[in-house]
């Protein structure tokens, strides 16, 4: 093999082209590689955290979830106890009033007696009166009081 002018003229622009990719070519390679790690390494980080706050999110939300059922539970015992109480409260007041009725039904029937009894009394005085009378107008007999009697007896 012949070392010739055109091999060390290949080998000196070999050489120039390997300087100028080495300072000019192969740093700004280099650096967007890098660039291009550093931004996968990123957003496998930020998926990493996302994932994590996905996670951290879920969890939180399943907490709330449990907590307004909690709260759901809390509040359909209270309605089914204030129910309770209203039903309860209900029957009271039902009670009392049945029993205000009655004792206002028991008086309306006492002062209705009371007023019958009146009433009997002084139709009584009336049938006395007028039975007084007819014996005093005939003539005192026995017998004849008799009738009257019976007569008072069966119209009073």
């Amino acid at each position: 093999m012949d070392i010739n002018a055109t091999l060390i003229g290949q080998g000196l622009a070999f050489a120039i082209l390997l300087w100028f990719s080495w300072k000019f070519v192969w740093p700004p390679l280099v650096n967007a590689i890098e660039e291009r790690q550093k931004r996968i390494a990123e957003g496998l980080a930020a998926a990493d955290r996302a994932k994590a706050e996905l996670a951290d999110a879920d969890q939180r939300a399943e907490q709330e979830v449990r907590a307004a059922r909690a709260k759901a539970a809390e509040i359909l015992e209270r309605a089914h106890q204030q129910a309770g109480q209203i039903v309860e409260k209900a029957k009271v007041d039902a009670i009392a009033e049945g029993a205000r009725q009655k004792a206002a039904a028991e008086a309306e029937i006492a002062s209705m007696l009371q007023a019958a009894r009146s009433d009997l009394r002084s139709q009584l005085g009336s049938l006395a009166v007028l039975g007084a009378e007819r014996i005093v107008r005939r003539e005192i007999d026995a017998a004849a009081h008799r009738a009257l009697i019976e007569e008072l007896a069966n119209e009073i």
